[in-house]
């Protein structure tokens, strides 16, 4: 019995079951942080915007799976929803499984919406969108309704899973996750450094002069031209002496 206890004192206490999420965000400030297995059970109504957010690294492949029980009374037409889900620079990223944006018929009573993201990647060429190390926002809204379907009552359930993907697809390092700065409600008072501009020693400088490019060049060859054909039209136009 004193073996028992004492495993019981000694357990970690955050090996257990990750609570309900009970709530929603309406916006990426506010929206709600959430993790891979922890349940999320929330009561909305048609029209609203609901945001979630999660943490994502490398190698993982996040997917979600969204089940939508809709009112069975007040109904006049189809409902659509979707679900996006965004990085930390609000780039939308695609999704590459899952019904994204299913349309539910006047008399059904639940939907099913789902978003496989990619593999996230521990790095990438600064013009590509890959998913990267991070925060990542989930919205889920009604797109297309009746205008008198709007407030109803609905039930959204929520499950995130992360499997691990392929880890020696990609090599490299990110520098810093995509986590946006985001305080809402203090001043940020700190800026960034101002760049240093070098000295230049030399008396003469030629910065004024503009960076020529192809435009110039067709620019000054059109004005030579036009003055040309203006000499030639005035002698041509021009009344001679006797």
């Amino acid at each position: 019995m004193q073996l028992v206890l004492a495993a019981l004192l000694l357990a970690d206490p955050s090996a257990g079951p990750a609570p309900l999420v009970s709530t929603a965000g309406t916006s990426y400030l506010t929206a709600v942080s959430i993790a891979a297995e922890q349940p999320v059970k929330v009561s909305a109504v048609t029209g609203d915007h609901l945001y979630w957010q999660f943490p994502a690294t490398a190698g993982r492949r996040p997917e979600l799976a969204i089940d939508v029980k809709l009112p069975t009374e007040g109904r006049t037409g189809d409902h659509a929803w979707t679900v996006e889900v965004f990085d930390g620079l609000r780039r939308r990223q695609a999704c590459v499984g899952g019904e994204q944006s299913p349309v539910a018929e006047t008399s059904a009573t639940s939907m099913t919406l789902g978003c496989r993201l990619r593999q996230v990647r521990s790095w990438a060429e600064p013009w590509d969108g890959d998913p990267l190390p991070g925060t990542y926002y989930v919205r889920l809204s009604s797109t297309e309704l009746p205008e008198k379907d709007l407030g109803l009552p609905v039930e959204v359930s929520l499950k995130l899973t992360a499997p691990t993907g392929d880890t020696g697809a990609d090599q490299g390092s990110l520098a810093a996750p995509l986590v946006p700065d985001n305080r809402p409600g203090e001043v940020l008072t700190t800026r960034p450094p101002a760049p240093v501009e070098k000295e230049d020693d030399s008396t003469f400088s030629f910065d004024w002069l503009p960076d020529f490019s192809s435009r110039w060049v067709w620019t000054a060859s059109g004005g030579v031209l036009a003055a040309l054909a203006g000499l030639v039209g005035f002698s041509w136009t021009r009344r001679r002496r006797v």
